[in-house]
């Protein structure tokens, strides 16, 4: 008797349950039940809605391709289907992808397949329009796309303030290398340029240019009227130079330019006499003529065994103030200790015809 008792327990009496259609539309809305034949007899709300035709009535694979397991041959009996893991795929666009899973229903009534989307179940909702709804409540796909669109919103944002973060740095940066007045580049630019071009071992020649006259136009005019002739000065100097060329304001009315390239002194003296003719036309202001000029001292990297910032522009600061002391309104070239007029060239460098505006 004690051993009947043990056996009853061991082996407990299946459990055979009726569920109405309603209430398997609920717990497993993309179930499908086939009979034996593989004929579709029933299907889930949300496998419907998927389906969009109506498929009861249908063998099962006018519907579905069974990709996976490949080696089960079930055609004409789907009860072999039981137990395995499925991979189905519709048979028509878009081809959805499906998980199941199928039991054999008691008495071998058929198979009750149960369904999911599976790792596509983001593509599925949208290409379906399904919504919360269409899933069973004790579902987690609905919490895991919510999940899934939160990280992705988060994704954006980030993505989005790190481009913020990037763009602020560089304005911050070009800010840090600007002169607000005049939209030039500051001295702090032009120390990096000039540094640059030593590094590369390219050859360039540099202009100092300070403005004659300026300080009367600033104490008879205001300085208003001397913010606008600086503005002025760095159309001018940007229009007579290249586009490669770097034109700098280092100071309250002195400019550097350095011409990547152009190291002939008697180019660089051409162009430095268009820019003081320019610069010696009168500047309108509210009605008022502000009448300045320009004096120049120049160099150039191949004056120097071994260029040096410092050095260059303290030689092309000299030939400024020589400049100013022989009249002022005029260029003056530098000449290295190592290459004067009637000496010999340690470089040839470009002649002046090499030089053309804007190329």
């Amino acid at each position: 008797m004690a051993e009947n008792a043990a056996s009853s327990v061991a082996q407990p009496p299946k459990a055979v349950f009726e569920v109405p259609a309603e209430g398997l539309d609920r717990l497993m809305p993309m179930y499908l039940w086939l009979s034996p034949e593989g004929v579709v007899r029933g299907v889930g709300p949300t496998l419907r809605k998927v389906l969009r035709e109506e498929p009861r009535g249908r063998p099962l694979r006018e519907l579905f391709q069974l990709r996976r397991p490949r080696d089960l041959n079930w055609q004409g009996d789907v009860l072999q289907l039981a137990g395995a893991r499925l991979h189905l795929q519709l048979v028509s666009p878009p081809f959805t992808g499906f998980r199941g899973l199928a039991t054999v229903l008691a008495g071998r009534q058929g198979l009750l397949i149960n369904m999911s989307f599976g790792i596509g179940v983001a593509e599925s909702v949208r290409v379906h329009d399904l919504t919360d709804a269409d899933f069973a409540p004790t579902d987690l796909t609905v919490e895991m796309l919510y999940l899934g669109e939160a990280k992705s919103a988060v994704m954006q944002e980030l993505h989005a303030l790190n481009r913020r973060l990037q763009l602020a740095k560089a304005t911050a940066e070009e800010q840090a290398l600007t002169d607000t007045l005049t939209g030039l580049s500051n001295r702090r630019a032009m120390d990096q340029a000039i540094d640059r071009l030593i590094g590369q071992e390219t050859d360039f020649g540099l202009a100092h240019l300070d403005l004659d006259f300026f300080k009367q136009v600033n104490d008879s005019l205001g300085h208003a009227a001397g913010d606008h002739v600086l503005k002025r000065v760095a159309r001018v100097l940007l229009d007579e130079t290249r586009n490669g060329d770097f034109v700098s304001r280092v100071g309250g009315d002195e400019f550097v330019l350095i011409f990547p390239g152009l190291t002939n002194l008697e180019a660089l003296g051409s162009i430095a006499k268009r820019i003081i003719a320019r610069l010696n036309q009168p500047i309108d202001y509210r009605g008022q003529p502000c009448r300045i000029s320009a004096s120049i001292g120049m160099t150039a990297s191949t004056l120097y065994p071994n260029p040096r910032a410092d050095r260059m522009l303290s030689d092309a600061d000299q030939a400024l103030y020589r400049s100013k002391s022989q009249g002022r309104g005029r260029a003056t070239p530098h000449y290295g200790p190592e290459q004067r007029m009637d000496g010999p060239e340690r470089r040839k460098p470009p002649s002046a015809q090499a030089y053309s505006k804007k190329t």
